[in-house]
């Protein structure tokens, strides 16, 4: 009885969240010493809590001296691996495990398919679900969350949605999971109705990260009244210090604009975190407030490697290629290294500098590339003329199997627009309807007008722009416009002018163009009659701005060609003050 007492305590102290890995590693001495290390539930439990310290170097050693293994302690080393991002090997210890004759219990399956969920092999998810049907474990909440979450990953909605129904009594768990799944797949508003739905049939009782989830899709909608009613409901509840709520509240207020709102939440958090610090810096860079990011990170440094994409983000948005780089710096200095978000970034940031060599080694040099990863240096090309790299880069993206997506054709229309590639641009725009299903956006329709307009095929172009749903919207007939003031086709020009004055009287460029068109024609009085009409109406031409990089300062000041000075910036500006 005492030596039973003794493994007891001996247990639940290994399986206690307070103790730190020299206690651990110190009470593994005592327990080999004791000889109670040869129980199992002992060292299960030694096993857990090196697979939550040392992952790397004591789980697996301990694992492979362990005399007998029993399917408690497989499940503790490739819940490990899950942990530690390494899913082939999670899967492999798992196929391992089964060749063996054990068979897994529902944390077992659980941490399988959540492996399968990080490689998004939808055959191997599948095959793990049946797996779990011949177990006899569907109706179990631990893993039916998992498979939807895997479902979702691999844009299975239907396969989510039918698993969901089917459970006899979802938890929270299951229903943050679904929800979670909708937002991913950009089915914001499905989310969002999902979630009331719940409340009302199942009487969920929403946790941190169900509002989380909540607020990540109300934010991408842009819904800010809403937004305010459930910041009104985390308070209600008393989840208002939350960090991980109070995190996500100021990012669904950034996504709407609210950036004092945002800043608020974030002031009034207890316990600020680095997910809160860079979702703030987020919230300021997503709203164009660059220089303010970059002003933050001086004062207080960089919180963790993941700000590390926001902050570079912020370079890229004022193309400071100099600080971009010493961001750069210290980032490989704080042993940043492999993180795709990072390097993407630092892609991105690169190529609008014109960069493009830096760019493109960055890019080489990347063992994970994502679909920002391949869209960032295709853009990069095509921005700085490089456009048979650029179309040849996109046939190599889609040879290793990346789907391209809306933001991808955008950047290969571009290409095929400044170069006068008629031909391949109208095939790569069937290409992307016919191959990929993706509907035709507004800057698909811009550069295809561009393309046609360029090669002089004004009427090609008019027909094109009079058959779409966004037909209205005046940047379309601006390009159009321009096109035909390069091709002296004045009388199209004129049609055209006169319309984009109808759909946007307040927009100065048509004003300008059409008045250069009567100029270039002789028809003094009329460029004279559409200036008075410009005044008339109080329209104003927008001056034109540009950046000049200041040796002596921290940051860049613009210069105004309206009146020809020097404006400083925002640090420049509150120093001087």
């Amino acid at each position: 009885m005492r030596c039973y007492r003794s493994i007891l305590w001996y247990a639940s102290v290994l399986q206690s969240s307070s103790l730190s890995l020299s206690l651990g590693t110190q009470l593994h001495a005592h327990l080999i010493k004791s000889a109670i290390f040869s129980d199992r539930y002992v060292a299960n439990s030694l096993l857990s809590l090196y697979c939550k310290l040392a992952p790397h170097s004591h789980a697996p050693k301990l694992f492979h001296d362990l005399s007998f293994k029993d399917v408690i302690a497989w499940t503790s080393i490739i819940t490990g691996y899950v942990h530690l991002a390494q899913p082939h090997h999670a899967l492999r210890l798992f196929l391992h495990m089964l060749s063996l004759g054990l068979l897994p219990n529902p944390f077992t399956l659980s941490s399988a398919v959540k492996a399968s969920s990080h490689l998004a092999n939808l055959p191997l998810g599948m095959s793990l679900h049946a797996l779990v049907l011949t177990r006899g474990f569907h109706s179990n909440v631990v893993i039916a969350s998992a498979l939807i979450d895997m479902y979702g990953r691999n844009r299975a909605i239907e396969d989510a949605r039918k698993l969901f129904a089917e459970l006899p009594e979802p938890d929270n768990v299951c229903c943050t999971s679904v929800i979670s799944t909708l937002t991913r797949n950009d089915l914001f508003k499905e989310a969002v109705g999902l979630f009331y739905g719940m409340r009302r049939s199942f009487g969920l009782v929403p946790d941190g990260f169900t509002f989380g989830t909540l607020l990540a899709a109300i934010g991408n909608l842009g819904w800010l009244r809403q937004g305010r009613e459930v910041h009104g409901k985390v308070v209600t509840l008393g989840m208002g210090g939350n960090v991980v709520v109070g995190s996500s509240l100021l990012d669904m207020y950034g996504k709407c604009g609210s950036i004092d709102w945002s800043r608020a939440v974030f002031d009034r958090l207890r316990d600020k975190n680095s997910v809160s610090w860079t979702a703030m810096l987020g919230v300021y860079c997503q709203n164009g407030e660059c220089e303010t990011v970059l002003e933050l990170v001086r004062e207080r440094g960089v919180a963790d490697l993941y700000s590390f994409g926001t902050v570079i983000r912020a370079c890229s948005g004022l193309a400071v290629v100099r600080q971009g780089k010493e961001v750069h710096c210290q980032y490989v200095r704080k042993g940043g290294w492999r993180d795709v978000i990072v390097e993407s970034a630092l892609v991105d940031l690169y190529a609008k500098c014109g960069c493009v060599g830096f760019a493109h080694r960055v890019f080489v040099s990347m063992e994970f590339r994502n679909l920002i990863t391949w869209n960032a240096m295709i853009s990069g090309f095509a921005q700085n003329g490089r456009v048979g790299e650029a179309l040849e880069l996109f046939e190599d993206m889609v040879k290793e199997g990346m789907e391209p997506d809306h933001i991808t054709f955008i950047a290969v229309l571009f290409a095929c627009s400044h170069t006068g590639l008629v031909d391949q641009g109208k095939k790569y725009f069937a290409l992307m309807m016919k191959e990929y299903g993706i509907k035709p956006r507004v800057e698909h329709y811009t550069c295809m007008i561009d393309l046609l307009g360029r090669a002089g095929l004004i009427e090609e172009a008019e027909s094109l722009l009079e058959n779409v749903d966004c037909r209205y919207d005046h940047s379309h007939w601006a390009v159009l416009l321009g096109a035909c003031t390069k091709c002296s086709d004045f009388v199209t020009a004129e049609r055209v002018a006169k319309k984009m004055i109808q759909l946007e009287p307040d927009f100065h460029l048509i004003y300008v163009l059409l008045g250069n068109i009567y100029r270039s024609v002789g028809r003094w009085n009329d460029a004279l009659e559409i200036r008075k009409l410009m005044e008339d109406r109080g329209v104003k031409k927008l001056p034109g701005k540009s950046w000049i990089e200041s040796v002596k300062k921290p940051m860049s000041s613009r210069f105004d060609l309206a009146n020809m000075s020097i404006v400083p910036s925002l640090g420049e500006a509150n120093s001087n003050m």
